[in-house]
């Protein structure tokens, strides 16, 4: 590796990116690893994907550290550890707004503040997980729209959000709305479980376990079900906190922005 120009001098900005960059891909490399169920792990599965994470990515932050360049800063370190409490944090941070599309920031802060458990950044990872950010997405169960909530979830929560006319699931709008409410319901009953001793661990893992399998089946392993569709689902929103807090690099490039066609009927 050839040696930096500025050996010994403040970091430049891209050499920061470049880091936050690489310390996202450690932090979802980790997460992903989190998806394999453990034997014998049902009940427990909430407290084993916090508890792990710590472990499993510590190896390979350091090894960015060592590979990345760091010139003798301390801020690839403070990035690393903010990038690790961000994904074992509850998604509540402040929204970097330069990562979502343009025009949809306020719409996702919105969202974030539908219920006191969901925070912009879990909505907005929720997303990148489901659609890509694309809101001509088809599901292949009948999906529409960048949240790609099921016909029968849109239709329990969707509403006019924008004052369009229109109530549609490909309407980003609508659709981060509606995603909003449902995700909100769902904490609301992984709480009740908690409070009731019928489940254990954190509520947002409980939340997004249910928003990926289904409350019943939270219910019945009593908290994190160990199963690949929970386990993965998690790890993969989780790992999406610190780049919408801001830690995970340059701004991405997004599909186009689409309207609803006009003969397009709503769910």
């Amino acid at each position: 590796m050839a040696a930096s120009d500025n050996d010994g001098a403040e970091p430049t900005q891209g050499s920061n990116r470049s880091s936050a960059a690489l310390i996202g891909a450690a932090v979802a490399a980790g997460l992903s690893c989190l998806a394999t169920p453990v034997a014998g792990v049902v009940g427990a599965a909430a407290v084993f994907v916090i508890g792990a994470l710590g472990v499993l990515l510590a190896p390979l932050v350091a090894l960015i550290l060592f590979f990345g360049g760091g010139g003798g800063s301390a801020d690839p370190v403070s990035a690393a550890d903010d990038s690790l409490a961000a994904a074992q944090g509850d998604g509540k941070g402040t929204l970097d707004p330069d990562q979502v599309p343009e025009g949809l920031a306020d719409s996702v802060e919105d969202a974030g503040k539908t219920c006191t458990q969901i925070g912009p950044v879990v909505i907005a990872a929720q997303i990148e997980v489901a659609s890509g950010w694309d809101p001509a997405k088809v599901g292949p169960n009948g999906e529409r729209g960048i949240s790609q909530l099921p016909p029968t979830v849109f239709t329990r929560y969707g509403e006019d959000t924008d004052d369009d006319g229109d109530t549609d699931a490909v309407d980003e709008e609508d659709s981060i709305a509606a995603q909003a409410k449902h995700v909100c319901a769902l904490a609301g009953q992984a709480q009740a479980l908690l409070d009731n001793g019928e489940a254990i661990g954190e509520v947002l893992d409980l939340t997004l376990a249910a928003y990926a399998v289904g409350i019943d089946e939270v219910r019945r392993a009593g908290g994190v079900p160990s199963t690949n569709a929970a386990q993965l689902y998690l790890a993969q929103v989780r790992s999406l906190f610190a780049k919408y807090q801001g830690l995970g690099g340059p701004p991405p490039s997004f599909p186009p922005t689409a309207s609803p066609s006009p003969g397009a009927s709503g769910d």
